[in-house]
């Protein structure tokens, strides 16, 4: 029997895409693509955080006993433990221990040389810290619990009660009380009703009086002469927190206000 070759034409048995496949190829949107390991999954390699220092926060204070409404200075100063160096940037604050927690105060920035001054007037006996904020370099820290007592002054309460009684009280040039005072008449007519001192009715003669203090130490019931070169030109009594009870100028009226300038005396008359 004749054998019948079949001579039909030879088509491919596979579509493009599984030739291609076949081939190490890939047809994408058109594009004839290389597949290589390159498109296998490849792990991310991120680099490992900057572990932060704790930096060393030391503390100290002016004085440890303080009368009411003088206020202390803390001086902090921040170092790297890893290099000994002082931190020469970032911001501290001073804390306060009250009530069972600390409560923020004021605060400023570190100094080039690495130190920072604030200022605190305390009300009660307690607690102080400074805190440094900490950045991209530190972490937070904090200095050691510095105990400042505040010693009350009887006297100068008493002062400063009289002075309050007559808030409101009109401003007359040379009067001296007890319902009309200008600057000098109003704290002789106080130290006298309160403590029984006679002082001379004129701002200028009046700084001469009592004992001479400094500004920072100064507290409640001081007399405070402020002053034009050496001049003695307006009187008042310090009230705490930079504030005095004093009877201003024409048309104003006696009141606790908020101190002026820094070219002043501090007297203690009690």
């Amino acid at each position: 029997m004749p054998q019948h070759t079949l001579n039909r034409p030879r088509r491919l048995s596979v579509g493009t895409g599984t030739a291609a496949l076949s081939l190490g190829l890939c047809l994408c949107a058109g594009q004839l693509m290389t597949t290589t390991a390159a498109n296998a999954a490849t792990p991310v390699v991120t680099q490992a955080a900057v572990a932060k220092v704790t930096p060393k926060v030391i503390d100290s204070v002016n004085t440890s006993s303080v009368a009411l409404g003088s206020r202390v200075r803390l001086t902090t100063k921040v170092i790297n433990p890893k290099t000994g160096k002082v931190v020469t940037s970032g911001r501290v604050r001073v804390q306060a221990y009250r009530h069972g927690k600390w409560n923020n105060w004021s605060s400023t920035a570190i100094g080039k040389n690495g130190y920072a001054t604030l200022y605190a007037t305390p009300g009660v006996n307690g607690y102080f810290r400074t805190e440094f904020y900490g950045n991209s370099a530190y972490k937070v820290a904090y200095g050691k619990r510095l105990y400042v007592k505040v010693n009350s002054v009887n006297k100068g309460s008493k002062i400063l009660a009289e002075a309050r009684k007559h808030t409101g009280a009109l401003y007359k040039f040379a009067a001296a009380g007890p319902s009309r005072f200008d600057c000098s008449g109003f704290t002789k007519y106080v130290y006298k009703k309160a403590a029984g001192k006679s002082l001379p009715h004129k701002a200028n003669s009046q700084q001469h009086y009592g004992k001479a203090v400094s500004k920072s130490h100064k507290a409640i019931g001081d007399l405070i002469v402020f002053r034009s070169g050496s001049y003695g030109y307006h009187a008042g009594i310090y009230a705490g927190n930079g504030y005095m009870y004093d009877s201003p100028h024409t048309g104003a009226r006696v009141g606790k206000h908020k101190m002026y300038g820094s070219n002043y005396v501090v007297r203690r008359l009690v």
